[in-house]
Parts: C-alpha cells; structure tokens; sequence
C-alpha cells in the first residue's frame, strides 16, 4: 500500500482529493486541524505520532521534523542500499505529499498584526517536508496547489501513479513555492529591521495574467503582481466594462494614477504614452474634464483618462464623443455608466482612491543584468517654503499655480517643462534631450493660451539663461525650478530682466 502524507492549512477541496488518493490505495497519514477535517469527513487517517513514534513539542512547532518522516521522503528506490536501511529502522517511504503552508502571507496583510503573531505563523515543518518531496521527485509526488488535485488523482486512477514528467513540474512549483514563502518572511523581517539596502533582494510576484502580446504584436509577455497586492494600483483595480488591458494600456494606466494621485481638487488628467497631455482642475468633475480636453484635444484621442472623483452624466457625456482607450475612476454613477459601456472596446476601471496615499513602497526598473530599485517620488511639499530669487515676488495665486504646475512636471518625462495656469496645463514639452526644445513645444502647445496668469515649471534647473529668456520672451511671468545649477545667477538675472518672479524649491524631479 502507498503511503501519502497531508497537512494543508488551506482546506478547500481537500476532502474529496484524499477520498480519491484512500479509493486509489493510499493510506494516508495526517496532522493536527488537517487529520480532525479528514476524520470527521470518514477518511481513516494515520496520525503523524504513530509514524513519528514522538509526540508533538513545542506548541506544535516540531511535529514531523523527524527520521521517520524525512527517511520515508528522501530515499531513492531504486538504490538497494537506501531500501534496505528503511527496512532496518522500519521506515516505511512516502509516496505523496500534500502540503501548503501556514498562512504567513494572510497574517501580515491584516493591518494591525503583531510580531509574534507574524513569527507563529513561519512554517518550518512544512516547507521542509516540500524540499524533501520535491527533491525526491523521481519516486515521490508533491502537491503544493489545489489547483493540481484534480490531475494527481487522474494519473493515479488512470495509471497507477502520476508520471515522472508530472512529478518533475510539480517538484518546480514546490520549489517556487517555498522560495516565495521565504521571499516573503525576508522582505517582512528586513523591514522590521529597517534595513534599506540587504546584500540580498528578495522579491515574489505572482503571475496574474499572460497577456497576448507585449510592447509590440512580436513580443512575448506576462504580468505579474506583487504577492502583497496594493490597493490603489490598475493592477487591483475593478474592470467593469471593455477589452483586456495590453501591455502599453497597463503601463499608461499606471502612470496616470501616479499622476492622478497628486492632486485633492477635482482633476482630470489624460495620459497618451506614459507622458501628460493635459492636466485640468475645477469646482466640478465636468469643467475638470473640459480644462484637460482644452489642453490639447488633439493628443488626448486614444488616450487614458484618470478622473479622481466619480463620473457623473454630464461629464460622461463629454467623454463619450472621442476614442478613449481607458477611463479609470473611483467609481461611475449608473447613467453615466450606461452611456459609457455602449462602446463596446473602452475599458472602464474603478480604483479604492481612498488608499491613494497609504502603502506606498520602493519600485524597481529592470535593467540588462540586473534591476534598480528606489523610492517613489511622493515627497510632500509646501509652496510656501520655497524660496524666491527674484526681484519679482510671486502672488499668492502664482504661488499656487505654480504648485498646480510643479505637481504636473512630475509626471513628464525629462527633461520637462510644463506651462500652466490655475486652471489647467496650457503646453507640456518631455523627453527631450535639451531643455528648451521642451520649453518650444510646450510654448507651442500652448500658443495663445498664455497670458498674465501663465507659469512655467522645470523638474531640474536651467544650465543656461535661454531657458528664462524664451519664456519671458512669450509671456510667461512666474516659474518655478529646483535650483542649484553653477549659472544660477545668469537665470536669476534673466528673470528679473523680464520681470519674472522665480522661485526654486531645493528638489529636483526628473522621470526617465
């Protein structure tokens, strides 16, 4: 008779696979909360004392940490030597196990656990049992997945046992498992400690989807979620409406909640290939969308919308007349919904934007080689204590337009330049390799639009005066940079020759 050992914290559909594998000839051995589910279900169980001949310590922490469980899992049938010292100490092997892990994961995402707690619940028995099983892969079979129940106990029913191709794949995921396990308890303990910067990184995502394509229709790829998912991300947001989400789709999405996030009054913010095309702010969602339309209607077609308050009718309606790829809110009130959903393609997502502020962790870039990883640039500033260097002093509504701007310029990439008002950005100018090519486009875009009220922000300061001589040139009478260039002063004087009020903030924010 075979031999499986079960000790599962997840339970779900647990019972009728250990029915199948006692129908099949197994005899099956189990512990604790596992062997009480399977008792009262009928299923004649061994318990792991009896096999251990120890009783269970340590609050249960050593229970099958023993010879008789590990010799019955690791030794190789096929050696006569490994059989007969089984035989010797009356071992007997162990043709399956069926293991999870206690539920270490679940315990650190309840928001007010305790260490201890998160200790307890460190499986130390069980991923061994796993490392052991899939070690032995070619005589033993691991199930670490409900998801493979139903295959197991087909091969078993159809052949007798599983096959050596299935046991190997299975041997994999156990490993996988495991090693995201300890990912896990590395990242949650690093943090205890406060360390910043460990000599080993130790990431787990979980694959969540394998997309069609990639980048390109030529491009293979597959996305992943962190094992702690965050609520204020497109990756846990509510698609109510629409195709799938591509590649580029995602990666645009994100990068309007990244921007979207900035801003408490009503905003609307349109994304076209990860870069801004218009940012607009009102006392109301519909006048929001009307200033980001205002700022470039021609870019904004195909693009991604972020709105941070939930659309209403009227706004939806304004929406409705152009090709939107992804409106992504808070929520969408029913008729609005209704007119919205009659495009069969336009993906309509919902986001929990009251977490918009919490869980904000490091973010990782891979590179040939390796990854790079840092902080996210969530630094919380006040306009007010910036300092101005100009003759010209700002007012306190360009102080705040300028804020307005400065939020913006985040979230295009360098080296940016964004012209605004209070209301809405009036030109954005990215990725260009010199600054005031940005600054052209920017003041291109936003052609007649500038007037006394316009302001410009730069994320990294000016390495010439040319910068502030075009702006002045077209109007542009406040602008904030970081500072800190050796030609400061030329800036300086450059403004005052235009009467423009400059103030520098001290921080610099670049996006690549």
């Amino acid at each position: 008779m075979k031999r499986a050992l079960v000790s599962v914290s997840d339970k779900t559909n647990l019972v009728p696979f250990v029915q199948g594998l006692a129908a099949n000839g197994y005899e099956i051995v189990s512990t604790g909360g596992t062997k009480r589910v399977l008792d009262e279900a009928g299923v004649k169980t061994i318990s792991v004392e009896d096999v251990t001949h120890f009783p269970e310590i340590l609050d249960g922490r050593v229970k099958t940490l023993n010879p008789y469980v590990h010799g019955g899992l690791l030794a190789r049938r096929e050696l006569p030597e490994h059989m007969e010292t089984l035989e010797k100490l009356n071992i007997t092997p162990i043709d399956l196990v069926c293991v999870n892990l206690y539920p270490f994961k679940e315990t650190i995402e309840q928001p007010d656990v305790k260490l201890a707690d998160a200790i307890e619940n460190i499986d130390i028995g069980g991923p061994s049992m796993v490392r052991s099983a899939a070690k032995n892969y070619r005589d033993v079979t691991i199930v670490v997945d409900r998801a493979d129940y139903d295959q197991v106990l087909a091969e078993i029913k159809n052949d007798g046992d599983t096959s050596l191709a299935t046991r190997a794949k299975l041997a994999a995921k156990a490993f996988r498992h495991t090693a995201a396990y300890d990912a896990l308890i590395s990242q949650y303990l690093t943090k205890q400690d406060g360390l910043e910067d460990p000599e080993k990184l130790t990431l787990t995502w979980n694959l969540k989807e394998t997309m069609r394509y990639g980048e390109n229709s030529h491009q293979k790829a597959w996305l992943y979620e962190d094992a702690l998912p965050k609520a204020f991300s497109v990756l846990s947001a509510k698609q109510l409406h629409g195709k799938k989400l591509s590649y580029n789709n995602i990666k645009d999405a994100d990068e309007a909640l990244r921007c979207i996030r900035e801003f408490d009054e009503p905003t609307v913010v349109a994304m076209k290939h990860m870069n801004p095309c218009g940012i607009g702010r009102g006392e109301t969602l519909e006048q929001a969308w009307d200033r980001a339309y205002e700022a470039d209607p021609v870019s904004i077609f195909g693009g991604v919308i972020a709105l941070n308050r939930p659309v209403d009718l009227a706004t939806a309606e304004k929406m409705h007349k152009l090709f939107l790829e992804i409106i992504i809110a808070p929520g969408f009130a029913d008729d609005a919904y209704a007119l919205l959903a009659k495009k069969k393609n336009l993906r309509l997502l919902t986001v929990d934007f009251s977490k918009k502020d919490a869980d904000v962790r490091h973010e990782v870039v891979s590179v040939m080689g390796g990854l790079l990883m840092q902080e996210q640039d969530v630094l919380d500033e006040d306009y007010h204590e910036w300092k101005c260097v100009t003759e010209a002093q700002p007012t306190e509504a360009q102080l705040k337009s300028l804020a307005f701007a400065w939020k913006a310029v985040k979230h295009a990439k360098s080296n940016a330049i964004v012209v605004a008002n209070d209301e809405r950005t009036l030109g954005v100018g990215e990725g260009q390799p010199n600054r005031i090519d940005s600054l052209k486009i920017a003041v291109q875009h936003a052609g007649d639009a500038i007037d006394d009220r316009a302001v410009m922000a730069s994320d990294a300061f000016f390495p010439f005066g040319d910068c502030v001589e075009f702006a002045g040139q077209h109007g542009i009478k406040a602008v904030v940079q970081p500072g800190g260039s050796i030609r400061d002063q030329e800036s300086i004087d450059m403004a005052n020759k235009y009467g423009i009020a400059m103030v520098t903030t001290g921080v610099r924010h670049f996006r690549h």
